[in-house]
């Protein structure tokens, strides 16, 4: 228990001070004749070094170390003819520290409890005498010291929080750039990660297929080099054109202050027609249609219906073992449909890889929306991605309309 106060005693420029005026009252007596021998005085003085000391306990348990202090000075007052400073000071600390520290309705029955005594010492024990020892200007001098004490330990304490939860907002605000940079950083990851595998994806595929099918040529009719040397061009091409798209892909990550890629960015839908000539390269026959009224569509738009018909046509010269296939765009108000069937043996349930996953991702992330099923004939992916509405030209004024006086 002793182990306990000792731990929980603070001392502080607020014990120093106190101890100073302390100091100073014991140091009065000398000039003072005080009543009741030196045992009172003994005693007075121990209480009123019981009461300061108190008050290092006063930031571990403020409101018990304020009725300490209470104690001590109710005690000295009547028992002391010669009144002191140091107890009414040491109970203001002690009250101020308890309004602090939020306990307000501790703080306000130890001020009612100080005012009813000193009403009762001077209005009922003191007698029909009229002998006072605080007169009414004290008490509401005493009353307002303790308002004026309560208020200000209060206002800190409120500012205290303020300060706290500005703090705490501060660092939640903090936190949470955090995380959405991690986030955008995430996603970049993924965006970047769907553009290499639609890129390398489809022309590997493409390169795997005809070079295996040029391999499987030569072997049956060794000598005749004239299907080798096409193979090996289509694949030099189609590696070219990898690369090509991997370095305008690669481009984001390029520095501020290093050279802009010289290559074109991926283009969009005005490429389809060679996506389809390369994979009818690998024997696939392609046909693609067209419908509607071509508008304005924004890169992002072209580039993911782009994307999304280079990756069903990578999915379907790997895995469908299809002989035709056809893409379908449709310009409709306000949206783009893209179709891509093939007349393959479909995919099995569960079977949809990364590839269909990432083509979702990709018109998901534009406001749109991607289905893929097997057609009973076939596989189908069909793509639906917003565009924007037209804006209405202004109506013309009729001529006569327009005219002055």
């Amino acid at each position: 228990m002793l182990a306990s106060f000792v731990r929980a005693f603070r001392w502080d420029r607020t014990m120093l001070l106190t101890g100073l005026v302390l100091v100073g009252d014991s140091a009065s007596l000398l000039f003072r004749d005080e009543e009741g021998g030196l045992a009172a005085v003994v005693a007075g003085r121990l209480l009123v070094v019981l009461g300061w000391l108190a008050l290092g306990l006063r930031h571990k348990w403020p409101v018990p170390a304020a009725g300490v202090v209470l104690t001590t000075a109710m005690l000295y007052f009547p028992m002391s003819s010669v009144d002191g400073v140091t107890p009414l000071v040491c109970f203001m600390i002690a009250l101020y520290t308890c309004a602090r520290a939020g306990h307000m309705a501790a703080v306000v029955a130890l001020a009612v409890v100080v005012m009813l005594v000193i009403a009762y010492g001077e209005f009922v024990v003191i007698g029909p005498d009229g002998q006072r020892e605080v007169d009414n200007m004290a008490i509401a001098l005493i009353l307002g010291w303790f308002l004026s004490v309560i208020a200000f330990g209060h206002a800190v304490r409120v500012r205290q929080a303020y300060l706290h939860e500005t703090e705490q907002r501060a660092l939640a605000a903090e936190r949470e750039r955090d995380v959405r940079a991690r986030q955008s950083a995430t996603e970049e990851r993924l965006r970047l990660a769907r553009e290499l595998h639609d890129v390398l994806g489809h022309n590997i595929s493409l390169i795997n297929v005809q070079a295996a099918a040029a391999v499987h040529r030569s072997a049956k009719r060794p000598g005749q080099t004239e299907e080798l040397v096409a193979a090996l061009e289509f694949v030099r091409d189609t590696s070219k054109e990898a690369l090509r798209e991997l370095r305008a892909t690669l481009g984001v990550l390029r520095q501020v202050d290093e050279d802009a890629p010289t290559a074109p960015a991926p283009a969009g839908l005005e490429r389809i027609g060679e996506l389809a000539d390369r994979a009818a390269a690998t024997g696939l026959k392609v046909n693609v249609e067209t419908t509607g009224e071509p508008p304005v569509v924004p890169p992002q738009i072209s580039l993911a219906a782009y994307r999304i018909v280079q990756e069903s046509l990578t999915n379907i010269t790997r895995h469908a073992q299809a002989d035709s296939a056809t893409i379908r765009v449709d310009y409709a108000p306000g949206e783009l449909r893209v179709v891509v069937d093939d007349n393959g043996q479909g995919a099995l349930d569960g079977a949809q890889g990364s590839g269909i996953a990432g083509m979702r991702e990709r018109a998901r992330a534009l406001g749109g929306a991607l289905t893929a099923e097997n057609t009973g004939r076939g596989f189908r992916v069909d793509a639906r991605l917003p565009l924007a509405e037209p804006a209405e030209p202004p109506a013309l004024a009729p001529s006569g309309a327009v005219g002055g006086s």
